[in-house]
């Protein structure tokens, strides 16, 4: 199996994400990834995608990921169902963490129990 082939899920990850100035070279067994994620949430999603696949301290890849937009861990889109303690679980894995969020968006929410669809959300960082 080709070191590309490999890791495949990476490149398909970034290609869903829409990784900005990605380039993808081939060098010796090392596979070489340089792109630009939009939020650091979206860097992470890489990094882990790239350790589920090559394990914590893999020699086969290097990456060159950079963030566009540092200032926030990522923008959420509501879905219909969501609260912010789920979309809190999901980024920060604790439910709890709502207020955060809440806190980050007081310029859209009045209330961390009403959230709408379509509402776009600041995540800030951990």
């Amino acid at each position: 199996m080709s070191v590309k082939a490999k890791y495949q899920g990476v490149l398909n990850l970034g290609e869903q994400l829409g990784i900005k100035d990605g380039n993808v070279t081939e060098e010796n067994g090392v596979l070489k990834i340089k792109g630009e994620a939009n939020t650091p949430y979206e860097k992470d999603l890489l990094w882990d995608k790239i350790k589920q696949l090559g394990g914590e301290n893999a020699s086969d890849i290097k990456a060159n990921i950079t963030v566009s937009d540092s200032s926030v861990y990522h923008r959420h889109t509501v879905a219909s169902g969501e609260s912010l303690s789920k979309i809190a679980k999901h980024y920060y894995g604790d439910a709890m963490k709502y207020q955060k969020i809440f806190e980050a968006n007081t310029n859209i929410l009045k209330s961390a129990d009403v959230i709408h669809p379509d509402q776009v959300l600041v995540i800030p960082n951990p």
